[in-house]
């Protein structure tokens, strides 16, 4: 049996194990930043009508062999820290006496990217900002760091942040998130995160990364 083979079949009834499970029904700091439609359909639970293929999870789960080897150099009680107060729910990657770190992994490409003069991380990465943000919030930590690891030669950037200065935008997510799903209203349709493709001028978050791209049309 080919060894692409055995590797899909296994991620394959991961994801199949994955979309049994009940998700709580509360905010999921890990999707700010999205389309609001997308957050409210996520929270509900709505089945998604494009799932990721096999060539994106298998991207997914190498993102988590980076993360679970960042997070192995660290005392468990400091790793995947559960986090539900009132209606969000969520895990921190790490947390630190005075912070709360996320680890992301990505190709070097984005790394020189990241490095040119004119990168502003605050506009790039606003969502990363604003989930983690949330979490050194809601633990009470004075600061938060975005951590990236190159999947390809294992290369480690790191960005700090003070909770205060962006805990206003976190608030003003929830307001708007709490809002909809109160009115019980679907949001209108706004990509917000991701760029957009600068050959057809399409919405990334859109045309790439939305799992309810087919329904969001109807």
């Amino acid at each position: 049996m080919p060894i692409q083979k055995i590797i899909n079949d296994k991620i394959e009834q991961e994801q199949i194990d994955r979309a049994g499970r009940v998700r709580s029904g509360l905010i999921s700091p890990s999707s700010f930043g999205r389309c609001f439609r997308y957050q409210i359909w996520n929270r509900k639970n709505e089945p998604p009508t494009n799932p990721p293929d096999l060539r994106t999870l298998r991207v997914f789960k190498c993102g988590h062999l980076f993360h679970d080897f960042v997070e192995s150099h660290l005392p468990p009680h400091q790793r995947e820290v559960e986090i539900r107060v009132d209606d969000i729910y969520g895990f921190a990657d790490i947390v630190l006496p005075d912070e709360v770190v996320d680890v992301k992994s990505q190709h070097s490409k984005s790394f020189w990217y990241m490095e040119k003069s004119d990168y502003n991380i605050e506009k790039e990465k606003i969502s990363n900002i604003l989930q983690v943000c949330c979490y050194a919030h809601l633990l009470k930590k004075p600061k938060f760091s975005l951590m990236f690891v190159s999947k390809d030669d294992l290369c480690i950037a790191e960005y700090s942040f003070f909770t205060d200065k962006y805990v206003h935008l976190v608030n003003e997510e929830l307001k708007a998130l709490r809002g909809w799903w109160i009115a019980e209203n679907l949001p209108p349709k706004q990509p917000r995160a991701y760029g957009f493709d600068k050959k057809t001028g399409i919405s990334n978050e859109c045309g790439k990364y939305c799992s309810f791209r087919d329904k969001c049309k109807t």
